[in-house]
């Protein structure tokens, strides 16, 4: 009976987790705001009990940063009361801003406790020598204004200010991961395929010791598949009082799992912890993927060997409502969304976006573009060198073990021209790679030449081009792509942008040119637009990746045109995310397994001529069209597209009907002229 209970204990004692070290608590309610410059609300008495009360994600731009004209740049003030229980003399305390634009200031029961200048990724300060047991208050001044030496210095897009990302609280010890190291996780895994297929690790943690004194650590770090143990390392290190330093770990998996996309996104976990005599400090939990990705200039992108197809959207972080101030829910929503459309590929501009963002990449088996947000306009100074290189660090060291990213952004579409344009992309190319090696670099140009020298400072190179849309005609796109795959047929490329204007509520029977500038942005050219456009991209495997601007309207203050200022209505899905345009139908009959069938114009529901052609997208082997229950005819789709010519509607109401053995599609249209005419029915 003894030896049964023996091993009873000895099964619990394996069962039962180690106490967790580190403890990590949502910031992100209780917060009092105010939008205007108040120095003196900095100290910790100040009275603001007339304050706006919000929930973070918050930003003070929500109303005006996507309604047109301008909106307001400059500071804000947050408050929130945060009482602590006292403190061990080992214990460590962190706010963790996981994003605040631009310029972020905090102050800990009065004591000045630190700067952040950037405004789209993660940062933390220490706060432990400010804060005491009982009620402790937290001040955050938070400014959006323009500064000379901050990118973006320009930019199509609303620039929302305020603590539009999480704040979070976090307890551990005094000697454990760098908690400073520019907002990383405290480790890095890099897995490498050598000639025997094995996956050989590389696994970099971050430690800090804050004591007065020196600490003697041990890192264990173990990878799990689905659960299983896989492999097992243990490393000691001794710091001196107040040293940080990198301890590198390396191992091989045998017989590893792919992260292979959409195919199999499989995810490894690393679990990382640091311990000493008197028991474990801390530990971090890491996904990772296995996977080589491959960028040849004939044959596209070769994912773990092999051919893969990347297509997908530009994706920026606002909606309707809430700007910036996404909530996780919001962005898997998103991708949700996109996941529907069949998107293979997404690029996350232009700037580091939640870390949500690049999570559901992960599981989805997604491959991501990001970017820093070196945009239009740079500056010749010190300043701005050094707070780009500092953006260009946070981007890698936050996002560098996540499977998804295949390249990493160093700029778009800078506009100028002058020789210290391409000597600062040169930098933060050079940065980049000292950072990582294992990923390439790109840029996204437009504007000037396609081998102008800021073009040839990163490894890989994007191209925005928007043939058919702002000049020429959609043919272009592929003559151009042509001509530059022969100048430079060692040089692989992208199409990182293309795409028009598309207003829902603008609907124009027959589609013709409009005017980008003008109000008047019909639905019906944006899906000509892009029919013709992957018309001539889809036939190139040399353009490795192929991006739509963009997968939903985004907020762009300073735009008027189109149905709403304020934004840039080329999103197949609108910036509510309420309706799923034409084109996205277009695309999800290219790019989707599931059956589909849809009847394109369906929002021209009040119609002036009866002779109409019916435009069907699909991804079915045949399509059969009604009306009003008399079948019209069966056509096999050409590129996902079936056109019933000339087809007669009746006065009243028309039923519309498209089928196929696994789907259908109805729509109601409404004609107010009973006979025939050839005269143009577009804006009222």
């Amino acid at each position: 009976m003894r030896a049964i209970l023996l091993a009873l204990m000895a099964v619990l004692t394996i069962m039962v987790p180690a106490a967790e070290a580190r403890q990590t608590s949502s910031l992100n309610a209780g917060w009092l705001f105010k939008r205007e410059d108040i120095p003196a609300a900095s100290a910790a008495g100040f009275d603001d009990k007339t304050w706006l009360k919000v929930t973070l994600p918050n930003t003070f731009n929500a109303g005006d940063g996507a309604d047109g004209g301008s909106y307001y740049r400059g500071p804000g003030w947050y408050r929130r009361a945060l009482d602590l229980k006292a403190l061990t003399a080992r214990d460590r305390l962190y706010l963790q801003f996981d994003g605040a634009a631009l310029v972020t200031e905090v102050w800990v029961n009065g004591v000045r406790i630190g700067r952040h200048d950037g405004g789209y990724s993660t940062f933390r300060f220490d706060i432990t020598p400010a804060v005491k047991a009982g009620s402790n208050l937290i001040a955050v001044r938070v400014d959006n204004a323009a500064w000379p030496h901050i990118a973006p210095l320009g930019g199509d897009f609303t620039i929302f200010g305020g603590l539009y990302r999480g704040v979070s609280l976090i307890q551990t010890s005094d000697a454990g991961f760098d908690l400073l190291d520019h907002g990383s996780p405290g480790v890095a895994v890099t897995a490498t395929l050598n000639t025997r297929r094995e996956a050989e690790l590389n696994i970099v943690t971050s430690l800090r010791n804050s004591r007065k004194g020196t600490a003697n650590l041990t890192i264990r770090t173990r990878v799990f598949s689905e659960g299983r143990e896989v492999l097992a390392l243990s490393k000691g290190a001794r710091l001196r009082a107040g040293q940080a330093l990198q301890l590198t770990q390396a191992g091989i998996i045998v017989r590893p799992r792919l992260w292979n996309g959409r195919v199999d996104p499989h995810l490894y976990n690393v679990v990382t912890e640091v311990s000493e005599d008197r028991g474990l400090l801390d530990r971090v939990v890491t996904p990772f993927g296995v996977r080589t990705v491959e960028f040849d200039a004939n044959r596209g992108l070769l994912l773990n060997g092999q051919p893969y197809a990347v297509h997908g959207v530009n994706l920026h972080a606002s909606r309707a409502g809430v700007g910036a101030a996404m909530s996780n829910t919001d962005i898997s929503e998103d991708f949700d969304m996109l996941d529907e459309l069949g998107v293979t590929g997404v690029r996350l501009v232009h700037y580091p976006h939640a870390q949500r963002a690049y999570e559901e990449a992960d599981r989805r088996g997604i491959l991501i573009l990001t970017e820093v947000p070196i945009n239009s306009l740079v500056a010749d100074t010190q300043a701005f060198r050094a707070n780009a290189a500092q953006q260009v660090r946070e981007l890698i060291r936050q996002n560098i073990n996540h499977p998804s990213v295949i390249a990493w952004g160093i700029g778009n579409e800078v506009y100028a021209t002058e020789s210290h344009v391409a000597n600062i992309l040169m930098e933060l190319n050079n940065v980049a790679i000292e950072e990582d090696d294992s990923r390439p670099t790109i840029y996204a140009h437009c504007c000037q030449a396609d081998n102008d020298p800021k073009a040839m400072q990163s490894q890989l190179i994007g191209f925005n081009r928007y043939f058919g849309w702002y000049a020429d005609d959609f043919a272009k796109m592929g003559t151009w792509a042509d001509g530059f795959h022969k100048a430079f047929p060692e040089k692989p490329f992208a199409v990182t942008e293309y795409g028009a204007g598309g207003s829902a509520s603008h609907q124009q029977y027959p589609a013709g040119r409009t005017d980008p500038s003008s109000g008047w942005h019909p639905e019906q050219y944006q899906t000509l637009y892009h029919e013709a456009n992957w018309a001539e991209l889809s036939r190139r495997p040399f353009i490795w990746g192929k991006f739509v601007w963009q997968g939903f309207d985004a907020a762009s203050d300073g735009r008027n045109e189109g149905e709403q200022a304020g934004i840039n209505d080329k999103g197949l899905i609108t910036y509510d995310r309420r309706i799923k345009k034409d084109g996205f139908y277009f695309y999800k009959a290219q790019w989707s397994q599931a059956p589909l069938v849809y009847i394109t114009s369906r929002r021209y529901t009040d119609r002036k001529i009866a002779s109409t052609d019916v435009k069907v997208y699909s991804n079915q082997p045949s399509v059969t069209l009604k009306l009003n229950g008399a079948v019209i005819g069966t056509q096999k789709p050409v590129g996902g597209i079936v056109i019933f010519k000339s087809v007669i509607l009746k006065e009243g109401i028309n039923e519309v009907t498209a089928e196929s053995p696994r789907t259908s599609d109805k729509v109601v249209w409404r004609l107010s002229v009973p006979v025939p005419s050839l005269v143009r029915a577009d804006r009222p």
